[in-house]
């Protein structure tokens, strides 16, 4: 008999079939989409892992090689939960053997450790595990007081999305239940169990959801698909990168699936629980008794439209709990898309002034060529005649420390309190001296030259010439630095010391300027940086060089003004071609394709998290269509009785556009100033002119997305009204006491 009932309802009821069905797909289809995505982003994360940092769990450092690591190693093997020992040859010297360990069970990689050090008689600082491939596995070290929470994040986010469509779906059903209400109470009459209804309305909800749930899952791995090879393609100039491989594995889709069917399963559930226990009166007169009505007070409401504002207030009251979806999703939704434009606008303006527009004069193509000194550099010449090169320095940066007597600051910077003062550093005074960093930029004698030409020194490869500033960080901020000189006008030399300690110099100076080379290179605030011609390096600063076994050289080659896309990627060509040439290992950037890589980053970035958003407003745009085409009967019922009172069918139409305008607007009323509030806040921490935001701020999007959400409610209130307010109304009073 069950079975035959509910045929003859979803025969009979075909638009209880489309929205459950519409429902069911689109929950399937949004969590497919995120569980697919989020263990594609898995599995790229551990291919990159392993091939940026290597597959092994674990890493042993033995202080011994030949047969005493021989020994360790077949102890290593006789663990029963080691996988497999391998010898790290790229660390591995002679005198110490690095070993990579892996498990067969990922989770006990902690527990292990101690006992392998006890069996090999190491101390713990011999033994690390590698935590950024283990934290994709979900385990952490029990003794990390900040494990990574990257992998738990996105298992909330699709836990969340799930919840939300738990209770969107749940809606669906209960509006479609609500329906069936007096034919339930006429069955509980004559003997039906609510363990029995139970079962009719679950049974319903499996027959309309096989399907859709199939159908769903398919569209949403189709669509993760999709993501991935659009994603790859925006990221294609990104450097380093390597590109995701769409992956599909059977666990993943049977996951899916039974999150999608413990979704839909538990969102007719609620429903049917609470339909079930109801008393047959009370299902025979259409559900629980009506509380006793109250007045709701809305003070703007009753201010702008009378009457007619209190009641669709008191309208509102009543869903809230049903409309509750649809009020967080649009909120959050609104709130996040403009606080995620507004944060995107702030930093690309901070960037493009603080990088790609300071430093765009400076530089077009830069080399860093490894294991390399400026003495021995032999491509200098040919890489200053590559065709439209007009500006190529080479130079290497080596790290110091300069001894510099209290009393030799410069009097500005003495009347502001000394350096400690503007530093906010006390360390840095050790008796009557300061011990400040000094880096030394060493350049090749010829741009040496030229820079003392710049700053106006006579030329000369006899001393250095330092950067004499500091900045006045108790008059000025980072984003309009103000300096005063460092040292006094009239010091000739100043003491180096090497890192260490060990070595000291004396370094001639032939002068001081506030003006660096043009180099793309950023120097500390309260820092003595030298420049020094390559031939006095030799001779007096090679002692400093603590770092000389890992030195590189730096090339800066700079291009035409104006210089094109196309010239600059021929230009960093012929540079890479000729340190090839020379047998010299170098990475190269240019200046043009690192700004669009960044924007392809930031503008992938934007539509992740856009789509996010997107994601939240159809949750909750679907929670309005739901309310407003689902309670037909309902509002039906409630308008005849206003029709009774004396209102006109124009009136009654107004009722939804006030709703309507209640739920669109109120997103929008509460996210605008929190917006505005968020922005002067960070307008103030980046320290920006707020004319340089408001040139640049993301309005057009914006308006677009709240007019996305005021048309769709508006569409789904126009439909409810047309669906509620169409035939005769008074029709529902002769018999509205049997309901």
């Amino acid at each position: 008999m069950w079975k035959e009932l509910t045929r003859a309802h979803l025969a009979h009821d075909r638009a209880t079939r489309r929205t459950v069905t519409a429902a069911a797909l689109a929950a399937a289809f949004f969590l497919a989409l995120l569980g697919c995505l989020f263990y594609n982003l898995w599995v790229y994360e551990i291919a990159r892992i392993t091939t940026q940092e290597g597959g092994w769990q674990a890493r042993v450092t033995l202080a011994q090689t030949g047969d005493g690591a021989a020994e360790a190693i077949a102890a290593l093997e006789q663990f029963a939960h080691i996988e497999s020992v391998q010898v790290n040859e790229a660390l591995s010297d002679p005198g110490q053997t690095v070993l990579d360990l892996t498990f067969d069970d990922v989770r006990g990689v902690y527990r292990q450790l101690p006992l392998i050090a006890q069996r090999l008689g190491l101390d713990a600082g011999a033994l690390a595990a590698h935590e950024t491939l283990l934290s994709r596995y979900l385990v952490t070290d029990p003794q990390d007081p900040t494990p990574p929470l990257l992998l738990p994040f996105f298992l909330a986010v699709f836990g969340a999305v799930a919840a939300a469509l738990v209770l969107l779906i749940r809606n669906a059903f209960a509006i479609t239940m609500q329906s069936r209400l007096h034919q339930f109470g006429i069955l509980s009459s004559v003997g039906a169990t609510p363990r029995q209804l139970r079962a009719v309305l679950l049974q319903e909800a499996a027959a309309l959801c096989a399907l859709p749930l199939l159908a769903g899952t398919a569209l949403g791995l189709a669509a993760c698909w999709g993501v991935i090879l659009a994603v790859n393609r925006a990221a294609a100039g990104v450097a380093g990168r390597q590109d995701a491989v769409f992956t599909l594995h059977p666990l993943v889709v049977a996951s899916t699936l039974l999150a999608s069917f413990l979704t839909v399963l538990l969102s007719a559930w609620l429903p049917a629980r609470k339909l079930a226990r109801l008393t047959p009166l009370q299902a025979l007169r259409g559900g629980e008794a009506p509380r006793r009505w109250k007045r709701c007070r809305a003070p703007l409401l009753s201010l702008c439209f009378g009457v007619r504002g209190e009641l669709a207030a008191g309208a509102l009251r009543a869903q809230r709990r049903s409309l509750r979806i649809a009020n967080v999703s649009l909120l959050l939704s609104f709130l996040g898309f403009t606080a995620m434009l507004c944060f995107f606008t702030l930093s690309g303006i901070s960037t493009r002034l603080t990088y790609f527009e300071r430093y765009q004069d400076a530089w077009d193509v830069m080399a860093t060529v490894q294991n390399a000194s400026l003495a021995g550099f032999s491509c200098t010449e040919r890489l200053q005649a590559l065709p439209g090169a007009e500006s190529c320095v080479v130079y290497e940066k080596h790290a110091a420390r300069c001894l510099l007597p209290a009393a030799q600051q410069s009097e500005a910077l003495q009347a502001l309190g000394g350096l400690t003062a503007v530093a906010g550093d006390e360390t840095m005074l050790q008796g009557d001296v300061f011990a400040v960093e000094a880096p030394a930029v060493v350049l090749d004698d010829k741009s040496f030259l030229a820079y003392c030409k710049q700053v106006g020194i006579s030329p000369s490869l006899d001393g250095a010439i330092l950067l004499d500033r500091v900045w006045d960080s108790l008059h000025s901020h980072f984003r309009a630095r103000q300096y005063v000189p460092f040292v006094q006008p009239d010091i000739a030399a100043l003491e180096l010391q090497s890192l260490d300690g060990a070595q000291r110099v004396q370094l001639p100076l032939l002068g001081g300027t506030d003006t660096p080379p043009n180099l793309r290179e950023e120097y500390d605030q309260y820092t003595l940086v030298q420049f020094w011609p390559q031939s006095l390096w030799e001779t007096v600063g090679a002692p400093l060089a603590a770092d000389a076994g890992a030195a590189e050289v730096s090339v800066r080659l700079l291009g035409r003004d104006g210089i094109t896309p196309a010239e600059c990627e021929a230009l960093q060509a012929q540079a890479e071609t000729v340190l090839h040439q020379a047998g010299y290992e170098a990475a190269l950037e240019n200046r043009i394709a690192e700004r669009q890589a960044n924007d392809r980053m930031i503008a992938g970035m934007q539509a992740i998290l856009g789509a996010f958003c997107l994601l939240l407003a159809a949750i909750g745009l679907a929670n309005v269509f739901l309310n407003t085409l689902g309670f037909v009967g309902q509002r039906r019922r409630e308008f005849a009785r206003y029709l009774s009172l004396g209102m006109t069918p124009k009136e009654l139409r107004s009722l939804f556009w006030i709703e309507a305008a209640v739920i669109a607007g109120r997103p929008l009323a509460v996210t605008l100033p929190l917006t505005a509030l968020v922005v002067a806040f960070m307008l103030q921490a980046s320290r920006l002119d707020p004319a340089l935001f408001w040139a640049e701020a993301p309005v057009l999007p914006i308006v677009l997305f709240a007019a996305l959400i005021v048309g769709v409610v508006a569409l789904a209130y126009a439909l409810g009204a047309r669906r509620v307010l169409s035939g005769d109304l008074s029709e529902i009073l002769k018999d509205d006491s049997l309901r």
